[in-house]
């Protein structure tokens, strides 16, 4: 049954219904009415299976207000929503999406951006699709899961070349003369420890001092994590606790670096530019970090290190040895 009672000022309509607890405040009880009225005919509605009189759209803003907000990452994905509600398949009936929809803002996304991006995209709307089939029963089928998928970008390759590196941490300021004090600096030194630990950007900006034991940092937080897998330990090198020794400590920042991810990425760019360096990412260390690592220790142990589980993603993608000195080794 709904409730409606003013408050403050304001009408609050509350329907309680199925395990279902939705609110929302209104300026007259008129309108507060009407909003109750047409939750509980939705509620009535999904639990006789019936698809609602709704558009692909609304879908979409019910999983940004509801799902995304609890999920890690779920900014990017009310991003990525964003974004497609100002495309055609956002107008599209519930009753009438299928396939032809999909694949027609497929093949429009395409044409504007990097299928990289596309299958972004493509994987929150069909999350969002999944949940509302499982539990809101406002779809029966998913039409992501029958529409073809874009095939994905070659597996990148880029690492540092020649002096790419030395000329970026000198654009950044980073010197061994001196501690890396300034935030462009500590960009630097954040590369550096990038190369040994092949730690991701995010994991190295959350890293704090209290991770650190002895030769292990504790990333407490991962891509990877699932509710079997809650972070992972990582060995430091010499040249790593080198690295952390050098970054000063301040009594009201627990964080070894001191730089939010956002930043690590912008003044990095910003480093790579005054560098007139091309392409190479910051994310693109974590490979240099791996395929050094890849002469050390075998696949296993290297998988422990940088947090795959597909052995897979690891090999085609970070994994990129010169095969020149493959063909030493087998000499």
């Amino acid at each position: 049954m709904a409730t409606i009672e003013k408050r403050s000022g304001h009408w609050r309509a509350r329907v309680r219904r199925g395990g279902v607890d939705r609110t929302e405040t209104f300026r007259t009880k008129a309108e507060a009415q009407a909003w109750a009225t047409q939750i509980e005919a939705e509620l009535s509605a999904e639990r006789r299976g019936e698809i609602p009189d709704k558009s692909f759209g609304d879908l979409l803003r019910r999983y940004a207000d509801e799902i995304a907000p609890s999920k890690r990452g779920g900014d990017k994905e009310v991003l990525r929503i964003g974004r497609t509600l100002e495309r055609d398949i956002a107008s599209v009936h519930l009753r009438d999406l299928d396939e032809r929809h999909v694949a027609e803002w497929r093949d429009a996304r395409l044409k504007e951006v990097l299928s990289s991006s596309v299958l972004r995209e493509w994987t929150t709307l069909s999350n969002a699709c999944s949940v509302a089939i499982r539990e809101w029963r406002w779809l029966r089928t998913n039409p992501f899961t029958i529409a073809k998928r874009p095939a994905g970008q070659p597996a990148r390759k880029r690492r540092p070349e020649g002096g790419e590196m030395e000329r970026i941490l000198y654009a950044l300021g980073y010197s061994e003369d001196s501690p890396p004090v300034t935030k462009t600096a500590r960009v630097g030194a954040a590369a550096l420890f990038a190369i040994e630990t092949a730690m991701r950007e995010s994991e190295i900006a959350r890293l704090e001092w209290s991770d650190i034991t002895g030769r292990v940092a504790r990333v407490r937080q991962s891509k990877s994590d699932d509710a079997h897998h809650q972070g992972r330990d990582v060995p430091l090198s010499t040249e790593a606790l080198r690295i952390l020794a050098r970054l000063p400590r301040t009594a009201d920042d627990p964080r070894c670096f001191g730089v939010a991810a956002k930043s690590i990425d912008a003044l990095w760019r910003s480093g790579k530019k005054k560098a007139l360096v091309d392409g190479l990412t910051f994310h693109d260390l974590r490979r240099e970090a791996t395929t050094r690592l890849s002469k050390k220790l075998d696949v296993l142990q290297l998988a422990r290190v940088t947090g795959h589980r597909d052995l897979r993603v690891l090999l085609r993608v970070y994994y990129a040895p010169d095969m020149q000195d493959i063909a030493g080794m087998l000499d």
